[in-house]
């Protein structure tokens, strides 16, 4: 089934484990839908504290370098809006208060489409399935459906905090091996580049980041059908309304 047409999209809300996953997935997409007026916000799960290679940061001052660059790679691309749940990294699990969680950031933003980590392990690449994008995924599709339309999950949420139930119309999964959409970003990857470049504490590192990011776009492209020497995003669509 094809996604519902951006122009009928007001709202767009990205759930993901850690500061930068969001970047390395989707973040050319995400810039084609700020271009397009689109609001995004994002739902950061974890403190990212077990990130980086610098053994000189102490771990308790990691959480915040992470936000700061998750802050300044949003702007690259368009995203103000950016709520961090500040769970563990490393220990994420899909349990009933990181559902509640997330559904009170659906109730807040009101978003029509949602962009999600896969809660299924790809096999054919096991490093996009690290355990927290599978809890963050399994959680937040838990919180698409049923929770966050239901007004008698987490009740204190409306009675408490005025935070009616919302429906959220469509989900979009990154690192599926079940992709059945591709959008080229080859116009927007050298913001996404920009934004990657940002989190410095994780990819500062990296030899030949962007030609490897850059491979993974081809791949994605070859496999959607479009031209040689562009570069894509891969997603599977779910109705959720």
């Amino acid at each position: 089934m094809p996604p519902i047409a951006d122009n009928e999209i007001e709202r767009i809300l990205v759930v993901t484990a850690h500061p930068d996953d969001v970047d390395f997935g989707a973040s050319g997409t995400v810039a084609h839908w700020t271009d397009a007026g689109i609001k995004v916000s994002y739902c950061i799960c974890t403190n990212g504290d077990q990130g980086g290679e610098d053994f000189s940061v102490a771990r308790e001052e990691m959480p915040a370098i992470r936000q700061a660059e998750q802050r300044a790679a949003g702007a690259e691309v368009g995203v103000e809006d950016i709520h961090f749940l500040n769970y563990r990294d490393g220990w994420l699990s899909p349990t009933f208060e990181l559902r509640r969680d997330i559904v009170r950031v659906i109730r807040q933003v009101r978003p029509d489409r949602m962009l999600i980590q896969s809660p299924e392990r790809n096999w054919n690449r096991i490093q996009a399935s690290h355990p927290d994008h599978l809890a963050a995924g399994e959680a937040a599709i838990q919180a698409v459906y049923p929770d966050a339309r239901n007004a008698f999950a987490w009740p204190e949420l409306l009675s408490d905090e005025g935070l009616a139930p919302w429906t959220v119309r469509e989900v979009w999964i990154t690192a599926s091996s079940a992709a059945d959409h591709w959008v080229d970003v080859t116009d927007t990857f050298p913001r996404k580049i920009q934004a990657l470049k940002r989190h410095l504490s994780q990819t500062g590192h990296m030899e030949n980041m962007e030609e490897m990011v850059r491979s993974w776009g081809a791949l994605n492209a070859e496999l959607g059908g479009l031209p040689i020497g562009r570069v894509a995003e891969s997603f599977k669509i779910v109705p959720t309304a």
